[in-house]
């Protein structure tokens, strides 16, 4: 069963243009947002080691992009590519998150899940767009089970939600968020990176 909601939005193929004829530097940029969205499930059990229910999927989930992380990196090895010097600024991630801000401490939890799973549910649709685009067959392979494991990651986030709140008030606000992320997706611009 599918938890998560179909994001509003497509990626636009000016962006799936713009990746394939800049694949080394969207490497660079995917490595970076693996290390983020590893980094980003360990933040939720730092911030809230109280919920047990979900602390065990939140730490696999790390592991995973973790994981995800090494092979993208293995992959730039062997094309002789670096990591980036810095982590650039991910204005997509960040102004998604402005929309946990305020509310109480539980809507604000509550909220980092869903735009989790929002972020997880565009990661699959842009692997799953490069998968379709790019030439190079082990590319293609490895995107293909990329967008795969994202589809399982935004609805991981989705049933951590669904733990702690109902299910109404899960559904009404990821369609909240789905909509500004559409807002927001219109207006990045154009660059080989994820988002």
């Amino acid at each position: 069963m599918r938890n998560s909601l179909d994001l509003i939005e497509p990626s636009s193929k000016e962006w799936v243009e713009t990746v394939i004829n800049d694949f080394d530097a969207f490497l660079q940029d995917h490595a970076d947002c693996e290390r983020k969205a590893s980094a980003m499930a360990l933040s939720l059990v730092a911030k809230y080691p109280d919920k047990n229910d979900i602390i065990p999927q939140l730490i696999e989930t790390s592991i995973e992009e973790l994981d995800h992380f090494k092979q993208v990196y293995d992959l730039m090895r062997s094309r002789g590519i670096s990591l980036a010097k810095e982590i650039e600024k991910d204005n997509y991630v960040i102004e998604l998150l402005s929309l946990t801000h305020g509310g109480t401490p539980q809507t604000r939890f509550r909220d980092r899940l869903l735009v989790a799973s929002v972020v997880e549910c565009r990661g699959c649709e842009r692997f799953r767009l490069i998968s379709e685009a790019i030439q190079e067959e082990e590319m293609k392979k490895f995107y293909k089970i990329l967008w795969v494991s994202e589809a399982k990651h935004g609805d991981i986030y989705v049933k951590m939600a669904l733990k702690y709140f109902n299910e109404s008030e899960v559904y009404n606000r990821l369609e909240e968020i789905i909509s500004k992320e559409a807002e927001i997706l219109k207006n990045l611009p154009l660059k080989p990176a994820l988002h």
